[in-house]
């Protein structure tokens, strides 16, 4: 009974160590790094999906004061990072009209007020237009008249609008209600002064086709960047279940062995 039962402890302690082997295996090859981090929810859930949009393995961390943060594997950042150029994320956060005439304790010249104003003006009119679907980039540009003395002609105010969307969005055909809405948005400015310019996101031209741009690994078809830990991987792996039947053979025959010879040792004590 005692080679039986050593075998099997033997045994027992081989399948441990190659479960051991391939949890560490895998631990090292799951290295994940932190794209973003702290950023609110709605912000990562717009980043979380052009990532899996892009097949790219993507995980939402919670983190502190409700704000949570991005995380993909180490070998997938600099792709995740090209995805959300061209979708341009994360979204660029404009100052409100709180923020900029938020009380400071000091006196400010009119000077700098009517900048802060205009400034103002531009921040919350860019974050309105940055919510239209496709809109990768917004900024307005106003210029407010100085007043003038009295008997002089005014000059009139004026806008410039510019818009960045993505490749396929039709801008065009919402024109009127940008151009309405900044006109209704500044003082004293007509439909006739506002400037709309739209710009279409242009594909790079060394990027290569999703097909092109794929290697094979054992029949699937993955990322080139990732082939080389995937193929290593899967050949540790096949190497530690190699190991692991191989133990378990081993056992067997060597269970086998002494369970025959025990008998016959036996009969040979009672003959």
């Amino acid at each position: 009974m005692t080679p039986r039962i050593s075998a099997a402890r033997w045994l027992r302690r081989c399948l441990q160590a190659g479960l051991l082997g391939s949890c560490l295996l895998l631990a090292a090859c799951g290295g994940r790094v932190d794209l973003m981090g702290a950023i609110p929810e709605e912000e990562a859930n717009e980043v979380l999906a052009a990532l899996i949009k892009a097949s790219i393995p993507t995980e939402k961390v919670a983190g502190k004061e409700g704000r949570v943060g991005v995380r993909v594997g180490a070998d997938d950042v600099g792709r995740a990072l090209e995805v959300l150029r061209d979708n341009g994320l994360p979204r660029e956060r404009f100052a409100g009209m709180g923020q900029v005439f938020k009380k400071e304790g000091l006196i400010s010249s009119p000077l700098e007020e009517r900048a802060r104003y205009i400034y103002a003006l531009s921040q919350e009119l860019s974050n309105t237009l940055s919510k239209i679907d496709g809109v990768l980039a917004a900024r307005v540009h106003v210029v407010l008249p100085e007043r003038g003395t009295a008997g002089e002609t005014g000059v009139p105010s004026t806008a410039a609008v510019f818009i960045k969307h993505q490749d396929g969005y039709n801008l065009e055909i919402i024109q009127p209600q940008i151009r309405r809405l900044v006109t209704n948005s500044i003082p004293s400015l007509t439909a006739d002064r506002v400037s709309v310019v739209f710009v279409a996101s242009q594909a790079r031209t060394n990027a290569q086709p999703a097909d092109a741009a794929l290697s094979s690994v054992w029949g699937f078809e993955v990322p080139p960047q990732t082939a080389s830990g995937l193929a290593w991987l899967v050949w540790s792996l096949a190497g530690i279940a190699a190991a692991a039947l191989a133990a378990l053979a081993y056992g067997v025959w060597h269970w086998r062995k002494h369970f025959t010879a025990a008998p016959a040792s036996l009969g040979s004590k009672i003959s």
